[in-house]
């Protein structure tokens, strides 16, 4: 797993002034769970489990300020968009990407796969076993304050992402 994170740490200084010449505030440094990190797999069922495990250490590993309940949601989102790229474009797309971007305030998971078909969250009939990945994705970044999508890539392929809000962990 790469992190293309932005942690290169404070600017060298010389005799108070800035290196690069520019007097004034300095941007605030980035926290040190933020970052972007990305894994690629196989689109086969044993993937789904995988990514779902990667994401969670990788959130327990950085120190990303995450409820169990936010957890559970990002989980069950990676869970539902890895099967859907499993099922739906593994014979186009024979690989995919997961990439999880943690900013201070937020959290955003997709799956990259090269398949050109845009899907969207229809509503299925009651008597359907499946088909409801993608409406259970958006339920729950919605209840959770977040936006979701689906874009096209340079490739042709697509990406499905959600973002959701990081919020404080509340103790006691």
């Amino acid at each position: 797993m790469e992190n293309h994170g932005r942690g290169f740490g404070p600017r060298p200084e010389s005799g108070g002034v800035p290196l690069d010449g520019v007097p004034g505030p300095r941007p605030p440094q980035p926290l040190p769970y933020e970052g972007v990190w990305r894994f690629t797999a196989a689109a086969v069922d044993a993937s789904v489990p995988q990514a779902r495990h990667a994401v969670r250490d990788l959130l327990f590993r950085q120190g990303v300020p995450v409820s169990d309940d936010l957890v559970h949601g990002l989980l069950l989102i990676v869970s539902e968009l890895v099967t859907n790229a499993v099922k739906h474009a593994a014979l186009l797309s024979p690989t995919l990407a997961v990439e999880v971007a943690v900013g201070a305030e937020w959290v955003r998971v997709s799956v990259e796969d090269n398949h050109p078909y845009r899907p969207t969250a229809l509503e299925t009939a009651h008597s359907e076993t499946g088909g409801r990945g993608l409406l259970l994705v958006r339920e729950v970044t919605l209840e959770a304050g977040g936006v979701c999508d689906v874009e096209h890539t340079a490739s042709g392929g697509k990406v499905i992402w959600a973002a959701l809000p990081l919020k404080p962990v509340r103790v006691g």
